[in-house]
């Protein structure tokens, strides 16, 4: 198996952790970093896949603007999700 094809597989499989880690943490602002971590990881694999326009799109908007913009709400809100009513896992809730 070619090297880059290893790599690729490496990069979907920690952005696919990094989305499950997203939902399920409960620390708003950890869950926005790592929304913005599978933005950036495909990203990476844009630019592999060589489509370096779509790369830069991505990165710029997907990684950078829109976790700054939900930093920012994070910020102004409460960080923690509340404990008051316990929900199921994530599996449940679709």
């Amino acid at each position: 198996m070619n090297c880059l094809v290893c790599i690729e597989y490496i990069l979907i499989g920690v952005m696919i952790l990094s989305a499950i880690f997203a939902v399920e943490w409960r620390d708003l602002l950890a869950a926005a970093v790592g929304m913005a971590a599978v933005s950036l990881f495909a990203s990476i694999l844009y630019l592999m896949l060589q489509a370096p326009d779509v790369a830069m799109t991505e990165a710029a908007i997907g990684a950078a603007l829109s976790g700054a913009v939900f930093i920012f709400a994070i910020k102004r809100t409460q960080r923690f999700e509340s404990e008051e009513e316990e929900r199921p896992g994530w599996w449940i809730r679709w």
